[in-house]
């Protein structure tokens, strides 16, 4: 049992000097509704009319991606539902009752494009595209992306399908922390196991046109425009860029990342493992014990920035023994300007046994 009473205590982060960067103005772009936002955190970097409605053609699959990669087994063979033949716009040419890993679906619907693999997914995972469309926005929701609407899962217009640039820089953040989708989609080409159509190249040039470009979804209809959600990771940070109904697609979010690379270092507030509090152990074989950071904690900050980043700690003044090493004990909390940026749990650095009725007759008589 933990003591109920708990104790925060403010540490202040000790400070390094960090290189200086070069103030450039923010570049001037084209895009009807543009963002840049930082992965781990969730720092948005630059903003442009981000919460008006707008809608983003097959950027609507990352969405779909990512439900796909959360509800069918990578391994399992999907036998292709009818109703997928024959989508308009982008395709890989799945044929009706067609046995394809779901997997390959993954990466035509991502690398291609297929809308016919978008619709195969929807009666996968739910039997029905209004029924997946559902699924999508209440995904959509757990992520906090509210003023998105899906009715459908691969982005042909509908008046009622739409986003934000914010909401969609959410949801990508949220499928970029999926190990899978962050493979596939920094993937350049790609060979499906089937005979016929299967060999799918990216068609994303961020991977090859901006530095550290490992990402995501590229989209187009009369209606939404050219829209293009990129990323790039470069010194231990990745930005996600996005710009919606933009001519000049892949050279705006090329500006807004190297620009955002530009003016934000990456400060490595804590390192995994980091020891940053002891605490007293009632009946264990140890009065103390350490609690060390389940995970680095990593920000983006402008220059002298630094000295505005707190740490809060949240752990039991005490605990009973016995505690195991790797068990979670507390948080740590870390603050930008008074803004949450980074959490970590804390964690049992050792095992400690309860002490024998002997054990605590001896400590008493210090034998």
């Amino acid at each position: 049992m933990y003591n109920k009473k708990i104790m925060i205590i403010i540490v202040f982060i000790t400070c390094l000097l960090l290189p200086s960067k070069i103030w450039a103005e923010e570049p001037v772009v084209g895009g009807k509704a543009t963002i840049v936002i930082d992965v781990e955190t969730g720092l948005v970097l630059h903003e442009k009319n981000i919460y008006e409605e707008l809608p983003m053609a097959s950027t609507t699959k990352i969405m779909t991606a990512l439900l796909a990669i959360e509800n069918i087994p990578l391994d399992k063979m999907i036998k292709i539902n009818p109703n997928a033949i024959g989508v308009e716009g982008s395709s890989i040419y799945l044929e009706a009752n067609e046995n394809i890993r779901a997997i390959d679906l993954v990466y035509g619907l991502m690398l291609r494009s297929g809308n016919d693999v978008a619709t195969a997914i929807a009666y996968e995972v739910s039997g029905s595209v209004e029924e997946f469309s559902d699924l999508m926005n209440a995904r959509a929701r757990e992520i906090g992306a509210n003023n998105t609407n899906f009715m459908n899962p691969h982005g042909l217009h509908h008046d009622l399908h739409y986003t934000t640039a914010y909401d969609l820089a959410l949801i990508t953040r949220e499928a970029l922390r999926n190990p899978t989708f962050k493979e596939v989609v920094q993937t350049k080409f790609w060979t499906a196991e089937r005979e016929g159509y299967k060999h799918f190249a990216n068609k994303n040039k961020t991977l090859n046109i901006c530095e550290g470009g490992d990402g995501v979804k590229t989209g187009y209809t009369k209606k939404a425009g050219r829209c293009l959600v990129a990323s790039a990771t470069r010194d231990d940070m990745q930005f996600i860029a996005i710009t919606l109904n933009d001519y000049s697609w892949f050279d705006t979010t090329k500006a807004l990342l190297n620009y955002a690379f530009e003016q934000y270092s990456s400060y490595k507030v804590l390192e995994k493992g980091d020891i940053v509090k002891k605490i007293l152990v009632e009946d264990g074989t140890k009065e103390n014990v350490y609690l060390e950071v389940s995970k680095a904690i990593v920000l983006p900050i402008k220059e002298n920035q630094e000295e505005k980043i707190i740490s809060i700690i949240q752990v039991p003044e005490v605990i009973e023994a016995p505690v195991s090493k790797g068990e979670k004990i507390g948080k740590i909390s870390t603050y930008l300007d008074g803004k949450l940026l980074g959490t970590a749990d804390l964690l049992i650095s050792e095992d400690i046994e309860r002490l024998t009725t002997l054990d605590k007759i001896k400590r008493f008589f210090k034998f």
